[in-house]
């Protein structure tokens, strides 16, 4: 501790520090918010804060742990919340001009409240694009979210304000969704750890306007805090129907278990002739003999699917227009003209149009589940490009987000767990993320490869931003 900054710890570090009292709840929090306060003018990762109630919530954590009865599994630990979250006593306004921040603010989601229950110190909100449409994040009502590897740069999104949050230390542990790679694209390009849960893991509510694409997930430095995480989340809430029962074993505990014997796929274009930045297809190819080494088998293969991404336009832009239809006139005039675009989309969609989209989902379904008797796992990118110009949602004009993301939404689609890695950098510094796919209900087996790599193949945890000039 005498040469590391709080900022710098993985909340079970933090947590160790606490049960010596070599590190207070206080300290931890005053720390975190420091970090806020000295960066995040260059980041926009946070839209809300209230000190205030952060350092209360860590002075009663504190007393817990002075008295030897911390209570919860993250107790003192900060935490950020992504602005989709309805937070008790912080306004949720999805990065929209048209919420009113006057509230009231009287519910927890269900995750929310999980993390309450356990006693994580909520420090604040984090950025997302308006109503989370897109993968970058920008909004008409926070601006521009920038990565801190490179601030002329994207984070990715949507939950991109959590993914910058965590990679420079302003929280090590951020709660974030996911209905099209919206954890795993920003911590591929942040250089952060996330997983993407087997849908009804965590439960979700309100139901999102995109349906059962939308997953919530944890977003962190290390697999062990994702895992830790994970095991507060994963629990049902009857507001969400569609939630899964609570897990008989923890996360955690599964986490050092050999890979010896295991089969592994990696693809490095899911068959769909995708091109990968070369950089990014030799990190890869790397980290998929680094699994060799560790013991499993790994092959070259693909999932014998093709790319669903007209399909999860009508299920998306749909669910936009969904989103968006209280709206008046005056109040469509303040919405992102991107996400206009697709609510305008989704309106021209018929009852066929939607269920036919249903229909290859359910047989990306059948083909993954049929592909994973063979194959416990799926290598693949996260994202087969670095981090682009920051406030673009493509680096090629006119081009929607899903013509970069050919990875991620397909794994909503079927609604399988899929975590991001870090497995490297490009030559200009930026990160490249491993993507690791099970099939339904294999979080556990995703989670121990994803450690049994990070093992072997450590990553800096937290950076400080430093603004570079364009290339």
């Amino acid at each position: 501790m005498a040469h590391t900054q709080p900022t710098e710890l993985p909340a079970t570090e933090l947590l160790a520090a606490y049960a010596a009292g070599t590190l207070s709840p206080v300290e931890a929090c005053e720390a975190v918010l420091q970090r806020i306060d000295d960066h995040d003018h260059a980041i926009n990762a946070y839209c809300h804060l209230d000190p205030e109630t952060t350092l209360q919530a860590a002075r009663e954590s504190e007393k817990r742990w002075h008295q030897g009865q911390p209570a919860g599994r993250l107790d003192g630990v900060p935490t950020s919340v992504k602005d989709l979250f309805l937070t008790e006593g912080h306004p949720t306004l999805r990065g929209s001009r048209t919420i009113d921040p006057a509230g009231p603010w009287t519910e927890d989601a269900p995750a929310v409240a999980h993390l309450r229950a356990h006693n994580a110190v909520i420090v604040g909100k984090t950025t997302t694009p308006e109503l989370a449409w897109k993968a970058v994040t920008d909004s008409p009502r926070h601006g521009i979210t920038r990565n801190p590897h490179n601030t002329t740069r994207t984070t990715g999104g949507s939950s991109g304000g959590a993914a910058a949050a965590v990679a420079t230390g302003m929280a090590p542990l951020a709660l974030g969704t996911d209905g099209g790679g919206s954890v795993r694209i920003p911590a591929a390009f942040c250089g952060i750890t996330t997983l993407k849960p087997t849908y009804g893991r965590i439960p979700l509510y309100p139901a999102s306007p995109f349906g059962t694409l939308s997953h919530a997930g944890p977003m962190t430095t290390t697999v062990t805090d994702t895992a830790l995480m994970l095991d507060v989340l994963a629990h049902p809430d009857p507001r969400d129907w569609s939630a899964l029962p609570a897990p008989t074993d923890s996360f955690l505990d599964h986490l050092g278990g050999s890979l010896t014997g295991m089969r592994i796929a990696v693809s490095l274009d899911l068959g769909f002739n995708t091109p990968v930045d070369p950089r990014i297809a030799h990190a890869i190819t790397r980290a998929a003999t680094a699994f060799e080494e560790l013991g499993a088998h790994v092959e070259a293969a693909d999932p014998g699917i093709t790319d669903p991404r007209e399909d999860f336009h009508v299920l998306w832009f749909a669910g936009a227009a969904k989103a968006t239809e209280h709206l008046t006139d005056d109040q469509r005039a303040l919405l992102d003209p991107g996400l206009a675009d697709i609510c305008r989309q989704g309106l021209t969609y018929s009852a066929q149009d939607y269920l036919e989209a249903t229909n290859t989902r359910m047989l990306l379904g059948q083909r993954t589940a049929a592909f994973h008797q063979t194959y416990d796992l799926l290598l693949t990118p996260t994202v087969p490009i670095p981090a682009f110009d920051a406030g673009r949602e493509s680096p090629t004009d006119g081009d929607r987000w899903t013509t970069w993301t050919p990875f991620t939404y397909p794994f909503n689609m079927t609604q399988q767990p899929a975590a991001s890695i870090p497995c490297g950098r490009t030559d200009d510094g930026l990160p490249i993320g491993l993507q690791i796919i099970g099939p339904r209900h294999a979080d556990a087996t995703v989670l121990r490869a994803a450690h049994a790599y990070e093992h072997t193949h450590p990553w800096p945890r937290t950076t400080t931003p430093t603004p570079r000039a364009r290339a």
